[in-house]
């Protein structure tokens, strides 16, 4: 087993030694971060070549969300961490319930905190962790795993096959080397980190982006957007009231005082207060026009 392992890591794109920065520990400071901001700057061009697997993922997922269905990120480490954050802020940026994206890391919300590294090799706890959860195969489950061989996520992977879920992989070595069995993997191959191994860096910088994507496209495709801004938010915060009052300001052209008013009158739902004001109607018919035209604003304005 242990030998096993050994082949299968030393293959792996993600633990390779980077030739760029071999003579790293020799160098400035100055000199050592212009080695890491140079590798860096490969991560946008490499996720680009990927957008075509990415824009398939987010259209499942938009038939998923308008199905009632949920998406559940799953990692261990970096990626887990990730996972759950990407998840916890999508309800004050978009206004969703809790429920819609969540994420599940190996060793449990301590280990968003504190490293848990032996969970990641328990291959069953996956499944378990992903079924307590609440996990129906009229979900989807992001698989996160850089070297895409983390044995928790494969475990999570496998039951949502299992029971007829759809599933996607997010990883960081090419499509030549995965062998898993998902609907979608999405491979954003950064190379050799500056740290041999050491996939917080270019491998988790990555991942964030591609996740962000998700998430957000997902997002303005069901209609949390108007022109590119948050227009579900919640005012969960004084700095959210305050950027609610300055969207609707900026949308429509009233004053603060107006912004605060009709706001108030919508019960703080920056959307039904938008088309109250566009379209010179009350925040009963408002909410009418937003629920036949699926949240979409636009639509709703002139419908």
């Amino acid at each position: 087993m242990p030998e096993k392992l050994f082949d299968q890591l030393k293959n792996l794109v993600t633990e390779a030694r980077n030739p760029a920065s071999e003579e790293i520990d020799n160098q400035s400071t100055e000199e050592i971060l212009r080695i890491i901001n140079k590798e860096d700057q490969t991560v946008p061009f490499v996720i680009e070549k990927e957008i075509p697997y990415i824009t398939q993922a987010v259209d499942l997922l938009v038939e998923t969300f308008k199905n009632g269905g949920r998406l559940f990120y799953i990692g261990a480490g970096t990626s887990g961490r990730l996972g759950v954050l990407d998840a916890a802020e999508c309800p004050p940026t978009f206004g969703t319930d809790p429920d819609m994206v969540q994420g599940i890391i190996a060793g449990g919300m301590d280990a968003l905190v504190s490293a848990q590294e032996g969970s990641e090799d328990k291959r069953g706890q996956g499944a378990i962790d992903l079924m307590q959860h609440g996990f129906t195969n009229a979900d989807v489950l992001c698989g996160i795993a850089a070297s895409y061989r983390t044995p928790y996520v494969l475990g999570a992977l496998e039951k949502a096959r299992e029971i007829g879920a759809k599933t996607i992989l997010v990883t960081c070595n090419p499509h030549s080397q995965i062998s898993v069995d998902v609907d979608i993997a999405i491979c954003v191959v950064v190379g050799p980190e500056v740290v041999m191994g050491s996939t917080r860096m270019k491998a988790g910088t990555a991942t964030k982006l591609v996740l962000n994507m998700l998430t957000t496209a997902s997002m303005i495709r069901m209609g949390k957007v108007y022109g590119n801004m948050m227009v579900d938010l919640m005012m969960t915060s004084r700095k959210l009231e305050e950027r609610s009052k300055r969207t609707v300001m900026m949308i429509t052209g009233a004053d603060y005082n107006e912004a605060e008013q009709v706001l108030n009158e919508a019960n703080g739902h920056v959307k039904t207060a938008l088309v109250m004001i566009l379209a010179g109607v009350d925040a009963e018919a408002a909410r009418r026009r937003l629920i036949t035209h699926e949240g979409f604003v636009r639509k709703a304005i002139d419908p």
